[in-house]
């Protein structure tokens, strides 16, 4: 893996770990910027994101992912519709030395992603993560999840509504969105109840971040 001294992005994620209040070691940064790499070689054959230019994935989807790490617990976390792998992956780097005790699984029905998936998750020795390659509805772990994560997967009614089957006693669903989503939260089932809403700040991102904190009624 390409060492964070020598990355000609190493600068920019530091500065940015350094706004959101992270100290990750030597490693951790390593394995992000490895991670990165990885994304962007996979990008242009698997079609994992949009973003084509790799210092912006620094902000929009390492630096992203990690602005809701003080809300990650020790325990059982699932990420629905990771796709390219956020915000599971970050968060998996992060914990393995900033959090332990935290797995983390990632999960998605596209075969071509989770392939991607695996894939980083061999190459960055990432002991702490597991990749599903399953449709959420139908899913049916043999453990169940402290806290549920998605990012851009769906509107909240949707969320809890596909995986509250898979959430353990006293789980939290954390869902990532730009916007205040008022429209809709007001569209929650009864079973939901709105915790929190946390507004985030993306280092170099101007752009409105919040993260909805939902627990079952």
């Amino acid at each position: 893996m390409t060492q964070p001294a020598t990355h000609e992005l190493a600068p920019a994620l530091e500065a940015g770990l350094d706004q959101l209040g992270l100290a990750l070691p030597c490693e951790g940064r390593d394995k992000l910027l490895a991670y990165l790499d990885l994304l962007a070689k996979w990008n242009g054959t698997y079609n994992l994101t949009a973003i084509r230019d790799r210092a912006q994935m620094v902000n929009l989807h390492l630096l992203d992912s990690l602005t809701i790490a003080r809300y990650i617990l020790p325990g059982r976390l699932l990420d629905v519709g990771s796709g390219g792998g956020m915000p599971g992956i970050p968060l998996a780097i992060y914990a393995a030395s900033g959090l332990p005790g935290l797995k983390v699984t990632v999960l998605d029905s596209n075969h071509k992603k989770t392939a991607f998936l695996r894939q980083a998750k061999a190459e960055l020795k990432l002991d702490n993560l597991e990749v599903a390659a399953e449709r959420v509805e139908a899913w049916a772990p043999e453990e169940k999840f402290t806290q549920i994560v998605s990012r851009a997967f769906s509107d909240l009614f949707e969320f809890f509504h596909l995986t509250e089957s898979l959430a353990a006693e006293g789980c939290e669903w954390l869902a990532m969105k730009g916007v205040h989503p008022h429209d809709e939260i007001a569209q929650l089932p009864a079973q939901c109840h709105l915790e929190t809403v946390h507004k985030l700040k993306v280092p170099g991102v101007d752009a409105e971040r919040h993260l909805v904190v939902l627990r079952a009624a």
